[in-house]
């Protein structure tokens, strides 16, 4: 088979156009060449290519399945107060409330057929329409008329509130609004933009909780982030301490006690000084002694409370470095080549050799 040949066919069609860059056959979707006024058109088709030649008369509708209903403005309003749109209206536009018949297109489009025959429930509806009154419960009214009855009703009540509806909005009302006419609409509408700032409002602190909840998180996260970093800087810290008091220890340096010599910022500063119980602590503990309180003596210094083989000892140590100051015991003078870590050993030997001579109580 020669697919060119296929393809390069031309074919005849008359097609209802209702805007838009494609048409619909009854098989396959067309893409447009050159946009036309809506209507019927008769086209040229090629391949998926259709061209508007000429206007025509209507085609194909006759096989389509027809919906009545009744007119409010361009819409066909059936049963269940459905309002559809429909399409290619004739010139000359039928009275209001006219009962109608459409075609749905292969596409689902209503298709305007005709006006067919009024009875005296039009002209009531239209009646009661023109004098601003409600159908009440007015007889012989149809379903799909006296909803066409309450669009019309919504339609003028929203021009005179400036309350915008749509007709999926006021299904549910459409009996109420035919029963009560122009002040039951005028409330529908109310209840409508009500309910849209209710909604506004809930979108507004829904929102709010959302960007509460991102904040918290955020600042959680930055907390998080903040404690760490503390905590790095902090190991630093005493990392640099460490480092002071083994070369202390070493070289037999006299320490001045203070956070100058640690090579700290005062942000720095403050966090270890934060810390430097718990650095004692753990230092103590480590050499067997149990931290009993601690407190800060100014000039970088604190005072050390603790047990250690059944004794109460006080010692001053540095807190940057925690090197002894004041050992509390006698040292002959040997307090700063001592650290708290290391004192414990240091009692202990005086203790075990009877030399113990504690010199500071509290």
């Amino acid at each position: 088979m020669d697919y060119r040949k296929l393809l390069g066919k031309v074919e005849s069609a008359v097609l209802p156009y209702f805007g838009g860059g494609t048409v619909d056959a009854p098989s396959r979707r067309l893409h447009l060449t050159t946009p036309v006024a809506p209507g019927w058109w008769r086209f040229e088709v090629k391949g998926r290519q259709a061209t508007a030649r000429e206007p025509a008369s209507a085609e194909g509708l006759e096989d389509r399945p027809r919906v009545r209903g009744h007119l409010w403005g361009t819409r066909l309003v059936r049963e269940g107060a459905v309002a559809e749109p429909l399409a290619l209206m004739p010139e000359e536009e039928p009275p209001r409330l006219s009962p109608v018949t459409a075609r749905r297109w292969h596409d689902g489009t209503l298709v305007f057929e005709g006006v067919e025959f009024e009875s005296e429930s039009e002209e009531l509806a239209r009646h009661a329409l023109e004098e601003d009154r409600p159908l009440g419960e007015a007889r012989g009214v149809g379903a799909s008329l006296r909803a066409a009855f309450s669009f019309a009703v919504l339609e003028v009540a929203s021009r005179g509130t400036g309350i915008p509806f749509a007709p999926v909005e006021a299904r549910a009302r459409v009996l109420d609004v035919a029963r009560g006419g122009r002040a039951e609409a005028e409330a529908c509408l109310r209840r409508l933009a009500d309910e849209r700032v209710r909604f506004v409002r809930m979108q507004a602190e829904q929102q709010a909780r959302g960007d509460a909840e991102a904040r918290a998180l955020e600042s959680a996260r930055t907390e998080r982030e903040r404690t760490l970093q503390e905590f790095r800087q902090d190991a630093a810290t005493r990392a640099r301490a460490q480092e002071r008091m083994a070369h202390g220890v070493r070289g037999g340096a006299s320490a001045q006690g203070t956070w100058t010599g640690a090579g700290l910022t005062s942000g720095q500063q403050r966090r270890a000084e934060a810390a430097s119980g718990e650095w004692a602590e753990r230092a103590l503990s480590k050499a067997g002694a149990r931290m009993l309180d601690h407190r800060r003596l100014g000039v970088g210094l604190m005072e050390v409370v603790y047990s250690f083989m059944g004794e109460r000892f006080v010692t001053v140590v540095e807190m940057a470095t925690l090197r002894v100051r004041d050992a509390g015991v006698c040292l002959a003078g040997a307090d700063d080549r001592v650290t708290l870590e290391s004192l414990p050993s240091v009692l202990k030997e005086a203790i075990d050799t009877g030399a113990l001579v504690i010199t500071r109580h509290v």
